[in-house]
C-alpha cells in the first residue's frame, strides 16, 4: 500500500512537472519531451491502480476537470530587528514576501520553506499558519486567476543571502521603509497583518 502511495505520488509530481513544461515550451523538441513524461506518468499511475492509461489521461482532461482556487503560498519571515524579508521580482522589478504558487507533491509549509531557500538562500523553519485570503476580497489588482493566498510564519535558521534566476534581489526592510511592492503578490496590509498577527498567536488564522 505505501509502495502504491509513494509510485501514484511520484507519477502525479511528474506530470505535474510535464504540465508546467508545456506551458514554457520554447520549441518542438521541449514539447514533445513533456508529453513523453506525461504518457510515463499516466503508464505509472495506470500500473499502480489497475486503470487504463487512457483512463488516467481522462482524470486530467480540461473540459472534464473542476474548476478549483490557485493556491498562493507566502512566507513571512522576520529578523531579531523586526524587519521583514522581501524579494524583487523579475517580472516587475518590484518587491514582494517570498513564495509562490503551491507545488504538487508538497505540503503548504514544504512549498513555503521551498521558496524561500530557492528565492532568497536562506533556510527557514515553519511556525505556523497566519492567514488564509481570499483574493478577491481584497486590494488586490483584477486577475483572471481565482486565487487563495496562504501566508506563512517562517524562522531563519541559516544559509546566506543570494542571488536566483527569477529573481533580482532580496533583503530585509523596515516595516516603515518599504519599497515598491508587487502588488499581484504582496499588499501593504498583508505585511502590516502578517507582522500584527506573529505577535498575537492567540488570534488564532485569519480566513477572509
Amino acid at each position: 500500500m505505501e509502495k502504491g502511495k509513494e509510485l501514484i505520488g511520484i507519477a502525479q509530481r511528474m506530470r505535474a512537472l510535464a504540465q508546467t513544461g508545456l506551458s514554457y515550451a520554447s520549441n518542438d523538441y521541449e514539447t514533445e519531451r513533456c508529453q513523453e513524461l506525461l504518457g510515463l506518468s499516466d503508464r505509472i499511475a495506470a500500473i499502480v491502480s489497475g486503470l487504463k492509461e487512457e483512463e488516467i489521461a481522462a482524470c486530467y482532461h480540461p473540459m472534464k476537470e473542476y474548476v478549483t482556487p490557485k493556491v498562493d503560498i507566502r512566507a513571512a519571515v522576520f529578523n531579531a530587528r523586526g524587519e521583514i524579508l522581501l524579494v524583487r521580482e523579475k517580472a516587475d522589478g518590484r518587491w514582494s514576501m517570498p513564495g509562490g504558487w503551491s507545488d504538487v507533491g508538497y505540503t503548504p509549509a514544504e512549498v513555503a520553506v521551498k521558496e524561500t531557500k530557492e528565492e532568497t538562500g536562506l533556510d527557514v523553519r515553519v511556525e505556523r499558519l497566519l492567514a488564509v485570503l481570499d483574493k478577491r476580497c481584497h486590494n488586490y489588482p483584477a486577475s483572471p486567476l481565482y486565487v487563495y493566498k496562504m501566508f506563512i510564519l517562517c524562522t531563519v535558521t541559516g544559509g546566506e543571502l543570494g542571488g536566483t534566476f527569477d529573481i533580482l534581489d532580496q533583503r530585509f526592510f523596515p516595516l516603515d521603509a518599504l519599497p515598491p511592492l508587487s502588488l499581484d503578490r504582496t499588499l501593504p496590509e498583508n505585511i502590516r497583518m502578517v507582522n500584527e498577527l506573529r505577535h498575537h498567536p492567540e488570534r488564532g488564522v485569519v480566513l477572509d
